[in-house]
């Protein structure tokens, strides 16, 4: 993409009620656009970031026999009554309206009501279990006071996965799969080394359910880490009998801020004993799948990215969702050969295969690498006339700062790498 082309531009402030660091950044660097508190667009740059994560998510799910399907917005509220949560003193973030009919409804906050409904149609014997079924989907939660940026918003962009097993050991194997699975997804999007599984209350079903903590200064969270073994444990559950279960003691923990970016949850039965979903076991009798549920905010998992990488200059995106691979830049200082010199270079890279956002415009050097710099690709490659009298390219890495001199030969070569 030309950079003359993109209509979003960059801009010196944001606007003066957003107090969170990864809405600034991202409302100036043009990601996203602010429609009121806790509601935002995704604008081109912002959505091709929100799409690599979906995608990293995705192939995820399907690794582990996840199948995609969407699931409606609007809800069914004869399927909320009969699991107890259409009251609004259960549930008090609900949006909810009316349709033309008189008849009542919502918009999803979440999806294990119609999951499970749905699958009274499809799961019929212990042969069709276990089940995997996921959705990356927008909800809709009717926050008192929208806060943090993206990373809690009043309509925000998650993947929910929903599991169906045979009996509590089949969900189990089923459950550690899934938390693997999370933790590739951490890796792949850079946060792997600082991104903890941490033991939180399990609620009825279960003695705990499980968070994935990145750790941030700027989190919401108070975890206790233990660097040996790769696991945290949240505040509100840090008690002796936890302790002992998970051998360690409390001195051998460290207090850490943290930003929740997945968690998973055992449901047991509830769901599907309310809604009557039954399958027929080996010997002829009825049971209730063992359910469980998995979430991940991708949309809060963009500001989460923003929030840890970011550094005064701007956002540092990790390659694996960085909008593009690279950043042309053209100083031409009106030297038509410098722009020739650019536009056959950025015709190359489209040519190889590599994503590039070049800056053609016809604006001052300093305001070019300011905004390159806010925008956060993490190849900056410089074409001038100096680069050219030298026979290549000047390359900067956006996340260490380093520069270096790349043979015109060889930038394609090395950006592929």
């Amino acid at each position: 993409m030309r950079q003359s082309e993109l209509f979003t531009k960059t801009r010196k402030t944001a606007p003066k009620d957003e107090v969170a660091k990864n809405a600034q950044l991202l409302i100036r660097a043009g990601y996203i656009h602010k429609e009121m508190a806790g509601v935002y667009s995704f604008l081109p740059l912002g959505l091709r970031v929100l799409n690599k994560i979906n995608d990293i998510v995705r192939e995820e799910m399907n690794a582990v026999g996840g199948q995609e399907l969407t699931m409606s917005v609007l809800q069914n509220k004869e399927l909320w009554e009969k699991t107890g949560r259409w009251s609004d003193e259960v549930v008090d973030n609900w949006f909810k309206t009316q349709l033309k009919n008189g008849a009542d409804t919502s918009l999803a906050f979440t999806a294990e009501e119609p999951i499970t409904n749905i699958m009274r149609d499809y799961l019929n014997s212990y042969a069709d279990l276990p089940k995997l079924a996921y959705q990356i989907q927008w909800k809709y939660r009717n926050e008192e006071r929208a806060k943090s940026g993206i990373m809690r918003g009043r309509e925000f962009l998650m993947k929910d996965m929903y599991s169906f097993a045979g009996s509590a050991d089949e969900h189990e194997k089923v459950y550690e799969k899934v938390a693997e699975a999370y933790v590739k997804i951490f890796q792949r999007l850079g946060i792997g080394d600082r991104t903890y599984r941490t033991f939180a209350s399990g609620g009825v079903f279960s003695k705990y359910s499980h968070e994935f903590q990145c750790l941030s200064p700027i989190g919401e969270d108070t975890i206790y880490v233990h660097e040996g073994k790769k696991i945290a444990i949240n505040k509100e559950v840090l008690l002796p009998e936890v302790l002992g279960d998970l051998g360690v003691t409390q001195e051998e923990l460290v207090e850490q801020k943290a930003i929740e970016v997945g968690n998973i949850f055992s449901l047991g039965t509830r769901f599907s004993d309310a809604l009557g979903l039954k399958f027929k076991q080996k010997d002829g009798s009825e049971a209730a799948p063992v359910m469980g549920c998995y979430g991940i905010g991708t949309s809060r998992l963009l500001g989460a990215l923003v929030e840890v990488f970011a550094d005064e200059k701007g956002i540092v995106w990790p390659e694996s969702v960085a909008p593009f691979s690279a950043h042309l830049v053209a100083i031409s200082s009106g030297n038509e050969d410098v722009i020739k010199e650019a536009d056959r270079l950025y015709e190359l890279l489209k040519d190889s295969g590599i994503d590039v956002l070049y800056d053609d415009r016809d604006v001052r050097a300093g305001e070019k690498f300011a905004d390159s710099d806010l925008i956060g690709i993490p190849t900056r490659l410089v074409v001038s006339e100096k680069t050219m009298s030298e026979g290549g390219i000047e390359r900067v890495d956006r996340q260490s700062g380093s520069t270096g001199f790349v043979q015109d030969s060889e930038v394609v070569q090395q950006l592929q790498k």
